[in-house]
């Protein structure tokens, strides 16, 4: 993966809820700490989130963003 952003968490995906049109996807990066994102339900499907599965936190700026290795 190569991206911009330094401010990265390695984690596994804990939960992810669906609304209408967004998801919120909670990160457990260890220690008893959760990351949450809203990101759309598009993003979730494309990036293959699921329950279980080992994928980033992305932090730049105010925003924060879920990224996956392929």
């Amino acid at each position: 993966m190569k991206i911009s952003a330094r401010n990265r968490l390695a984690g596994t995906v804990a939960a992810i809820n669906e609304g209408a049109v967004n998801s919120i996807v909670k990160l457990d990066i260890g220690g008893g700490h959760t990351i949450s994102a809203t990101i759309s339900k598009e993003a979730v499907k494309e990036l293959g989130l699921k329950e279980g599965k080992k994928a980033y936190a992305v932090i730049k700026a105010t925003s924060v963003m879920m990224a996956v290795d392929d």
